[in-house]
């Protein structure tokens, strides 16, 4: 028999003591046990004598992203996009013209915009959503990073120290995907949610790159990764299903709100994908699904299910029919792409 695996602790059990008991006089919680880990891991750091440099590093993270974690739980129950483009866009640009168009179409249908909260791209898609519509995620910078009159002093707006902190919760709060043309932070922010995407450690999502009628930013792009990634096999093709790029904002809004015509969200419940609904699919429509995508179908077929039983703290979302099946957790393009079929079926 293997060996129990002892819990996360310190050696001092008197230690151990003294923390499950703080943990509990501050409040009932669900969460007592991570909590409980939490404060275990600090007095860990001490032990081990970490340098005054690196605990500076994890204190301002905890403290970003706690705040970050207040401000976006009162709006949860919105559907939010992020931005990201050129801080240094002028206004006569049409990108800037098309950022803020699109800011308008998206807070006109119901969702919220996030943004670095600057000016340029940043500030277009502000100005598009409106003040009540807007998050700003603004980085400390000592030039060309100060808030725009939009989101300045407004409580969506967020000040961070550190980019990793930033880019955290610019896909973590984020149902949506718009790139407009940038520069190194536009294309690192960019190939990041694609990297996370293909890779499984962020849910599928749209990622839509606005190219405004005239440029060719995003297609000098493309050819990029299709002559210097795909050919050499760094990707797979499937891989180019998971962005799209367009020329006008409407189309970015219609690929957007489409992905989200039928398909809810998903969550994994230990090697099986659970796909939510906003309404059933029929048999055949199963077995379709099984037939054109068993490629990425490990075992079994897609099947129907309501809730399960791992879901029972999300209640809100019990009404939801969910397809199950086997996902070979490895081509999220071709997962990008029964989504997009499971949203035009029925039509």
């Amino acid at each position: 028999m293997s060996e129990k695996r002892k819990p996360y602790s310190l050696r001092d059990e008197k230690t151990n003591d003294a923390i499950r008991k703080l943990i509990a006089e501050a409040g009932t919680s669900p969460d007592a046990d991570l909590l409980t880990q939490m404060v275990t891991t600090v007095l860990k750091l001490q032990d081990e004598q970490v340098d005054r440099g690196d605990l500076k590093i994890l204190n301002t993270t905890l403290k970003e992203l706690r705040w970050a974690f207040r401000v976006y739980r009162a709006y949860r129950s919105r559907r939010r996009v992020t931005i990201f483009g050129s801080a240094r866009t002028p206004k006569s640009k049409p990108a800037y013209q098309a950022a803020r168009q699109f800011g308008q179409m998206m807070a006109q249908s119901g969702w919220m915009v996030i943004t670095g909260g600057a000016g340029g791209i940043m500030g277009a898609g502000n100005e598009g959503a409106g003040r009540a519509h807007s998050f700003g995620a603004n980085i400390k910078l000592p030039f060309e990073q100060a808030p725009n009159p939009v989101v300045i002093n407004d409580k969506k707006l967020i000040n961070f120290k550190y980019f990793f902190t930033r880019k955290l919760i610019f896909v973590k709060e984020s149902d949506a995907i718009c790139l407009f043309p940038g520069g190194f932070g536009t294309l690192d922010e960019g190939f990041e949610v694609l990297t996370l995407v293909q890779t499984g450690k962020m849910t599928l999502r749209p990622i839509v790159m606005v190219e405004p009628k005239g440029g060719n930013y995003w297609r000098t792009w493309l050819r990029f990764v299709m002559r210097s990634m795909l050919q050499a096999g760094m990707i797979d093709k499937t891989d180019l299903n998971l962005f799209q790029i367009v020329r006008r904002p409407a189309e970015a809004r219609d690929l957007i709100l489409n992905f989200y015509r039928n398909y809810h969200s998903m969550r994994f419940v230990g090697e099986r994908l659970a796909i939510r609904l906003r309404k059933k699919l029929s048999q055949d429509d199963l077995a379709k699904l099984s037939r054109d995508f068993k490629d990425i179908i490990v075992r079994g077929k897609v099947e129907l299910s309501g809730p399960l039983s791992v879901e029972s703290s999300e209640p809100e979302l019990s009404s939801l029919p969910r397809l199950v099946f086997d996902f070979d957790k490895r081509n999220y393009g071709r997962l990008k792409q029964m989504i997009d079929q499971i949203n035009h079926m029925g039509d």
